[in-house]
């Protein structure tokens, strides 16, 4: 059992900065969320995403305050703040620029200056945060918390004064995986559709109209379906599988594992892994570990 709550360093983290006088129809235009509705300080999922309708990058979108304090007019002098893996904000942000053209807009890479924190299992009314600091509200399956984003020294300072016990990474990603939260370039890649890890359900409007990739994710919406999923997995005993150890249903193969971690101070392993959609959870399956067979249950 993860001692709760508990805040967790990110650091670095992604964030690339959209700003000026078109930054919300440049966005809208590009990628998979709505941002039209998003008021001043909230916060959406959203996609970048490959023409093709393949995952290029998945992030958050918080609209700021405008630097004069008057959004009334339109577009003018929008602020977007997209925070998103930190090995994956250079992707945004060349991916972004790519469609730059005849806008006003800037679009800023501020990663290396940038940090974020998550509080799990704090109320999100206990997040009294800053101008300079972005507070957004999470789940972490039944557990909810709060993410702190902003510069390096304000978010470290926030995080010194908030009282609360240090988690380690080791628990970050057993909350993570036992969440089925995917993380880029690990559960999911640019092979990914998004529905194949449920993206869609927060990150995707399919009433906004036209965005970059959104042909294949509506196809599959309104009259298909995708072969694979990623699923969470619950393996007892002492053997945390590898990325890549082989998933089997009886003597088949359906998939395999992108990620495992042993749960500290318990006899069992989480893994996250991407199985066929013939597999219907709860199922029970095997997993190929180090040359050794370790039953498994592939969860909702």
């Amino acid at each position: 059992m993860i001692d709760l709550p508990a805040v967790f360093e990110r650091t670095p983290w992604g964030l690339v900065v959209v700003h000026g006088p078109d930054a919300t129809s440049f966005l809208q235009a590009i990628v998979s969320q709505d941002l039209g509705p998003v008021a001043v300080g909230e916060t959406v999922a959203a996609l970048l995403l490959q023409p093709q309708g393949k995952l290029e990058v998945a992030f958050r979108a918080t609209r700021r305050a405008v630097a004069d304090g008057d959004a009334g007019e339109g577009d003018a002098g929008d602020e977007w703040w997209l925070d998103t893996d930190p090995a994956y904000a250079s992707r945004l942000a060349d991916g972004l620029t790519r469609y730059k053209i005849r806008v006003k807009v800037e679009i800023d890479d501020r990663t290396a200056d940038s940090a974020l924190v998550s509080v799990i299992g704090g109320e999100p009314a206990a997040a009294a945060a800053g101008d300079g600091l972005v507070v957004t509200p999470t789940t972490w399956g039944d557990t909810v918390g709060h993410d702190v984003l902003g510069a390096d020294a304000e978010v470290r300072a926030w995080a010194a004064g908030a009282g609360l016990r240090v988690g380690t990474a080791e628990e970050l990603e057993v909350l993570r995986i036992e969440s089925g939260v995917p993380r880029l370039g690990v559960d999911v890649d640019d092979a990914t559709i998004p529905q194949e890890a449920f993206l869609e359900v927060d990150a995707v409007s399919f009433t906004k109209g036209c965005f970059i990739g959104q042909e294949l994710v509506c196809r599959i919406d309104s009259r298909g379906h995708v072969n694979r999923f990623l699923r969470r997995l619950a393996v007892p005993g002492r053997v945390v599988p590898t990325a890549g150890a082989e998933v089997l249903l009886g003597d088949k193969a359906v998939g395999h594992v992108t990620s495992a971690v042993a749960v500290p101070g318990e006899d069992r392993a989480v893994a996250l892994a991407m199985v066929r959609r013939e597999v219907e959870p709860p199922a029970d399956v095997m997993i190929h570990a180090a040359g050794t067979p370790v039953p498994a249950t592939v969860l909702p």
